[in-house]
């Protein structure tokens, strides 16, 4: 007779324990009872005969309830967590799933005994559903408040266990190269590293603040100084800046430093570590050593310092093919300090419509570029709004620079370099998604070094640090520091896959007077760049060894591996673009007592 199913009462024991994992039963298991313990899934009835996926972390099965349990499975709601004893089956012949792993078995149910009813779930914990509106704020909204039910679809179960694997085929590897692995204080002093720090009132130390970590930075070049030589940390890292797709308030970076070493040494154990973490964690082979590309061509022929090579769609430099040209736009621009810069779209003159090119010349504006100057070579002829301008000599040059063909469209922007590379950059990863040259599993990765120490500050003649302050000049330019310091190159070493940034390093300053130096051409007096860094160039004294590292995104790492477009989708409780936490509430207030035993007032 069939056990009586009933509700476990709070602190009362099933009675029975878990002996298999529901996703991990195969034919070789047939004829053995099992205890499955898990979340009821879909439902099926077919008279008399009742159907019910039984899911867990390892995966589904199919569980069959006979006649003699008919009610108790009519009572088994979606979501509630049930305990089922049974014996494994063969499915019968014609019924077989082979779009799962249990597909081949099912286990016909003995007793079943609920061990938590669930109310229906406001979100949906199988994957989501196709369509309009599928994706939409709205709904994203609602999973983010309910993420602990959102984390229950297989996609995002999958893309945890992956991010785990990631990060155990790190510590492996490291381990194996003999790095330690050393916790870093996440309760330090603010410094400026390029962001916001979120900052903590010291209950003790009235008016006074501690900051959350943007980096480990500081302490791991200590590490250095202090002979540990080669060092690494998972690292929980903070920054108070707007987000996007691939940016967090709060996210974890694979922290690296080593003595003694060249940039070369950082990159090929870099290479090594990703070929590494990419087969042991998804089984994909990365071939070595990646390419390496300059600072100066990636903005010049892509238009971005994180280029996206899985397809070609160079920016060509169009300036002297357009002087003299009575198009002032394209032939003054020499004159004005500017460049012409433009790429073709194979095919484009038919695929885009005047409605597409007007919404991309609003796009660049957006860059800075005053307007996007296109042309369409048709069998009649050219097609542009400055067709009745442009000389037949001029498009000839254009059109021979660009390589442009009968049913191609160019694309040109004049302005300043900067400008136009990054208008062009954006044009160039919108018309590679428009000709879905973006997708697929092909993996690119690349180098981009020597990148500027410096750029623009605030400030009039202000100069910040590209990177960060304690990245080492290049040898040969460091005598520009004084001079012209924006021509000073950086030590630097950004690796890029797919478009995305991964991570970036540098061989850092280890000797106290060149990083005064670096300091004074960024502004910094001596008593500024002391009280704020005082600790390090003291440490540079004692024998700091010359020495360098990189950090690598733990989260846009997943992201890629798993074919997310968001890193949010490999995070088990982020936040939104808002920097809000809609499952807590966090930030919130809190209790004026706490704001007083701080010392802080809040208007």
């Amino acid at each position: 007779m069939a056990e009586e199913m009933r509700a476990v009462e709070p602190g009362e024991p099933a009675g029975w324990r878990r002996t298999d994992g529901a996703g991990l039963l195969r034919p070789g298991d047939a004829g053995r009872e099992v205890v499955l313990m898990g979340w009821v899934g879909r439902r099926r009835d077919h008279g008399g005969v009742a159907f019910v996926d039984l899911r867990d972390r390892s995966g589904s099965v199919q569980v069959v309830f006979g006649e003699a349990l008919a009610a108790e499975a009519e009572e088994l709601k979606p979501e509630s967590v049930v305990a089922i004893r049974g014996t494994v089956a063969l499915r019968p012949e014609g019924t077989v799933n082979r779009d799962i792993p249990t597909g081949e078995v099912e286990v016909r149910a003995a007793a079943v005994r609920l061990l938590n009813p669930a109310r229906t779930p406001p979100v949906y914990t199988s994957e989501l559903p196709a369509g309009p509106g599928a994706g939409s704020t709205a709904g994203e909204t609602v999973r983010l408040r309910y993420r602990y039910l959102d984390l229950r679809r297989p996609s995002l179960q999958r893309n945890l266990a992956l991010r785990h694997r990631l990060v155990k085929a790190v510590r492996d590897h490291l381990d194996e190269q003999g790095f330690w692995e050393i916790e870093t204080p996440c309760l330090t002093r603010s410094t400026p590293e390029g962001a916001r720090d979120y900052l903590v009132p010291a209950r003790n130390a009235p008016g006074r603040f501690y900051a959350l970590p943007q980096s480990p930075q500081l302490f791991k070049q200590l590490l250095m100084v202090a002979g540990v030589e080669r060092y690494f940390q998972v690292a929980r890292c903070f920054r108070d800046e707007d987000l996007r797709a691939d940016r967090q308030p709060e996210f974890t970076q694979i922290d690296i430093e080593m003595s003694f070493v060249e940039p070369e040494d950082v990159m090929r154990l870099t290479e090594e570590l990703m070929a590494g973490v990419w087969k042991e964690a998804v089984g994909v082979e990365v071939a070595t050593p990646f390419p390496v590309l300059d600072y100066d061509r990636a903005l010049l022929v892509y238009g971005s310092d994180k280029p996206d090579l899985r397809f070609g769609l160079e920016i060509a430099d169009l300036t002297e093919a357009a002087a003299g040209s009575a198009f002032r736009v394209l032939g003054e621009a020499g004159a004005r300090g500017e460049v012409v810069r433009g790429l073709t779209v194979p095919g484009g003159a038919a695929l885009y419509s005047r409605k597409d090119l007007d919404r991309l010349t609003q796009e660049v504006r957006v860059f800075g570029a005053q307007s996007l100057v296109w042309m369409a070579f048709e069998d009649s002829g050219l097609r542009s709004p400055a067709a009745k301008v442009l000389e037949e000599t001029t498009v000839s040059a254009l059109r021979e620079v660009l390589g442009a063909r009968v049913g191609d469209l160019a694309l040109l922007v004049a302005a300043a370099p900067e400008t136009a590379a990054a208008a062009l950059g954006h044009l160039r990863l919108q018309v590679g998604g428009r000709l879905g040259l973006r997708g697929g599993k092909d993996l690119r990765f690349v180098w981009v070094t020597n990148y500027p120490l410096f750029e623009a500050g605030e400030g009039p003649g202000r100069l910040a640090a590209k990177h960060h302050p304690f990245t080492a000049p290049v040898a040969a330019d460091i005598d520009l520091l004084e001079t012209d310091p924006a021509r000073v190159r950086a030590r630097a070493y950004d690796l890029v896959l797919n478009g995305w940034e991964l991570g970036g390093g540098s061989i850092r300053n280890h000797r106290r007077d060149v990083q005064e130096r670096v300091f004074r051409a960024m502004g910094l007096g001596p008593r500024e760049y002391t009280e704020k860094f005082g600790f390090l160039l003291e440490a540079l004294e004692y024998g700091a060894p010359p020495h360098g590292g990189i950090a690598l995104g733990v989260d846009r790492i997943a992201a890629l591996m798993a074919g997310e477009e968001s890193i949010r989708d490999v995070i088990a409780f982020p936040k939104t673009a808002s920097a809000t936490c809609l499952l807590t509430g966090a930030p919130a207030v809190v209790e004026p007592e706490q704001l007083e035993e701080l010392g802080l007032i809040v208007p």
